[in-house]
């Protein structure tokens, strides 16, 4: 909320920031966000799985916040990518930023996107990668690795930040930084742990995906929560 300037109220004034999540598979933690800053009704959450609401599975631009739908992966960048050089061209100020997925960049369209985002230099553009080394139910490293990840951003024309993603002030300080560097995309590699927070499902790839019974729920909950009490239901708690 302090680094981007965005809100539904503002959707339709060219001077705002821009946010996509071209990892649209989580989308829970999107919308979580959104209720959590008075943007969208807490009720609406237990419709994620239900196609009789907008709220269903990947981000709809029908929800007030969402800039574009997401889901088929490799596309966002080039859509953030667009905006982006559309803002130089207008001679605005605005930071547009993507977050992917580290799986997502064995889809060529984001590489073809980076070069054509560092030839035009678009030092507004931030690209946040959550790094937590898993492709689907695989290690990224077993699949098509992607190390050097660092050095391949950097051989494509970006300035870019390793950071540990699940410290918020080490986080802060890096979008503080933004940009990076004059006249280049600005990285960052967000070193993540899939599942975190949750010891039982850390870094499981046959915990992704799934639908937990009841029992299990609760159980997560306490690991989560210290026993806390919530109104989610199995249906709704799908690990990603």
């Amino acid at each position: 909320k302090e680094f981007l300037n965005v809100s539904p109220e503002n959707l339709t004034d060219p001077t705002r920031d821009y946010f996509f999540l071209s990892k649209g598979h989580d989308v829970p933690a999107l919308y979580g966000t959104y209720v959590e800053l008075g943007w969208l009704e807490e009720s609406r959450l237990s419709n994620h799985l239900k196609t009789n609401d907008t709220i269903y599975w990947h981000p709809n631009r029908n929800i007030p916040g969402v800039e574009f739908h997401s889901g088929s992966l490799g596309h966002n960048l080039s859509v953030a990518m667009g905006v982006a050089m559309d803002c130089k061209l207008r001679k605005q100020k605005n930071k547009v930023v993507v977050v992917v997925g580290d799986g997502e960049l064995n889809e060529g369209s984001m590489w073809e996107g980076l070069l054509v985002a560092s030839a035009y230099k678009l030092d507004n553009l931030m690209i946040v990668v959550d790094r937590n080394q898993f492709q689907a139910n695989m290690p990224t490293e077993e699949l098509i690795p992607l190390n050097p990840l660092k050095k391949k951003f950097e051989a494509f024309g970006c300035s870019v930040k390793k950071v540990n993603g699940h410290n918020f002030e080490k986080m802060d300080k890096v979008f503080k930084d933004f940009p990076f560097q004059k006249g280049k995309v600005s990285v960052v590699i967000a070193e993540t742990v899939r599942g975190k927070g949750l010891p039982s499902i850390e870094k499981r790839a046959d915990r992704w995906f799934v639908n937990f019974k009841p029992e299990e729920i609760e159980g997560l909950l306490s690991e989560l929560h210290s026993k806390k009490k919530t109104k989610l239901t199995s249906e709704t708690i799908v690990a990603r």
